[in-house]
């Protein structure tokens, strides 16, 4: 209680009134949730048990943060470090408990420890993973030698944030127009087949992007 109190103090100074509001309803709703729901072993093996809880954790946490909330106590520090240092949630996160977890090796022991070590991997493992998964977006970069007037109209037409770079051809010499677009995985496909319907023999490279902000992508 009197870390959680601390926790949303800071809440309070550094991450603004509505994020605060929204910590604080978490902070609440956890034990209320926890106390009703019914407990049961879901699997005898603590090694497995380990694994699924570390990633529902690391989920669970993830679709929190996504909305500027948290359940209070150490997933409040991580929101702070990022909005202030840029710095990965999933990897702070995973700090602030690994000290937490070391400290209590001469209460629990090592095996307790190496344990709840590994469940803090697999929660910050699957947080990066949702993090990525979840605004996964795909930049494409399009270049063609007869049709690229054709493309750019295309894109224009049914797609936004198009934009387009002068280069030079590195074997040619040659200056050249690429266009640029970023969108979502499941525009990816059709994309491509629009483009080739065009032009089959278009220079295409695609790229992972794991965050876009701003544009139509504004959240």
């Amino acid at each position: 209680f009197v870390v959680n109190g601390l926790m949303l103090i800071l809440a309070a100074i550094f991450l603004g009134k509505k994020t605060t509001q929204n910590i604080a309803l978490g902070s609440l709703l956890l034990p209320v949730l926890m106390e009703v729901t019914p407990s049961f072993k879901a699997v005898n093996n603590d090694l497995l048990a380990v694994i699924y809880g570390g990633a529902l954790m690391g989920l669970g946490v993830s679709l929190l943060y996504r909305v500027n909330a948290s359940s209070g106590g150490t997933t409040i520090p991580p929101m702070i470090l990022k909005k202030y240092f840029y710095l990965n949630p999933a990897t702070t996160l995973l700090c602030i408990d690994m000290v937490i977890i070391f400290l209590n090796i001469f209460v629990d022991g090592w095996n307790a420890f190496f344990l709840a070590g590994f469940s803090q991997v697999v929660t910050a493992i699957t947080m990066r993973y949702a993090e990525t998964g979840f605004d996964k977006k795909y930049q494409v970069r399009i270049m063609s030698n007869s049709d690229l007037d054709r493309i750019q109209d295309m894109l224009k037409e049914d797609y936004q944030g198009l934009t387009i770079y002068d280069v030079i051809g590195g074997y040619s010499d040659e200056s050249k127009r690429q266009l640029l677009i970023v969108v979502d995985p499941r525009e990816y496909g059709p994309l491509i087949s629009k483009v080739h319907e065009i032009d089959q023999d278009a220079f295409i490279i695609t790229e992972n992007v794991a965050k876009v902000h701003g544009g139509q992508w504004r959240m």
